[in-house]
């Protein structure tokens, strides 16, 4: 069970309107459904159980290692297919009793936003095919969470230095994860049969403390390519003896937009900037994630 702040998942259609001529000023006289799929957003906290699942069916390849230390290692990169992993996502309202499957599920867009004050939240846009009555039981399952505190942000030369790279403090991030979803339709068949992924996208925006040309403004003006880091550890949860909850977001190349820098009387100047990621001939990557949980399989 996931507990969201947000859910909206509903049935959707299309129509045709029967607008045929027939000797009367009213407009039509009839339509018929040509098309039901469903729709949907989900906003809920980032949970070390269920959000690496969520990336998956995203990105389309997961590999895990382990155990070591009790703990399991996924590391979630993009495949290089038009279909990504699908899933089923159940709707158990108790209130109504009206349960539902939603069968070829997938997610259309991700957003994750690395904001203070409050737990690290995701919004996940979701198509399916229209959803069918079942009858589901929802069980709560432990999920360990990410707080603003958690996060460590590097920028570096390339992925591989990271590692060794000096940490930059951010008031916020946002990243947005765009697979470009289109609705495969056939003749005869009401539903679509399946849901495409066509160009991957990644990018988002930072805001930090204006510190000094050189964290940023320097390479957006030269369109310098660099390496980043979003990386989460949950330091206050042990999963085994030394090992936490982790789910780390790293970006083989990108470039940033120009510095946006408002200069406000008796204020700090901020800087905010936006970036795009873009697919790496050096790495052959564009995007590779790392989250480490007590999962030993998905």
């Amino acid at each position: 069970m996931i507990p969201f702040a947000e859910l909206d998942m509903d049935d959707k259609d299309a129509r045709v309107i029967d607008e045929q001529s027939r000797g009367i000023i009213e407009g039509s006289v009839s339509e018929s459904i040509v098309k039901q799929w469903a729709e949907g957003t989900l906003k809920a906290p980032i949970g070390d159980r269920h959000f690496p699942l969520l990336l998956y069916a995203l990105l389309g390849t997961l590999n895990t290692s382990g155990p070591a230390d009790s703990a399991y290692t996924h590391t979630i990169t993009v495949a290089q297919s038009s279909q990504h992993q699908s899933l089923t996502i159940l709707v158990d309202d108790p209130l109504t009793a009206a349960d539902y499957a939603h069968p070829l599920s997938v997610p259309t867009q991700l957003e994750i936003a690395y904001a203070r004050g409050e737990f690290l939240t995701y919004t996940l846009g979701i198509k399916s095919k229209k959803g069918t009555p079942t009858a589901v039981t929802a069980a709560a399952v432990g999920e360990n969470r990410f707080l603003p505190q958690h996060l460590t942000f590097k920028t570096g030369t390339s992925q591989a230095g990271l590692t060794n790279a000096t940490a930059i403090p951010l008031k916020s991030a946002t990243l947005r994860i765009n697979q470009n979803i289109q609705d495969d339709d056939v003749l005869g068949n009401i539903a679509p049969l399946d849901f495409l992924n066509k160009q991957f996208q990644i990018e988002g925006e930072i805001e930090a403390i204006w510190q000094n040309e050189s964290d940023f403004k320097t390479n957006s003006l030269l369109g310098t390519t660099v390496a980043l880091r979003f990386d989460l550890v949950n330091t206050g949860t042990p999963i085994g003896v030394a090992t936490n909850p982790q789910l780390r977001i790293d970006l083989h190349k990108v470039i940033f937009q120009p510095v946006t820098r408002p200069l406000r009387l008796n204020d700090i100047v901020m800087q905010k900037l936006a970036f795009r990621a873009h697919y790496s001939t050096t790495d052959s990557k564009m995007v590779t994630i790392t989250a480490v949980n007590a999962i030993s399989s998905y």
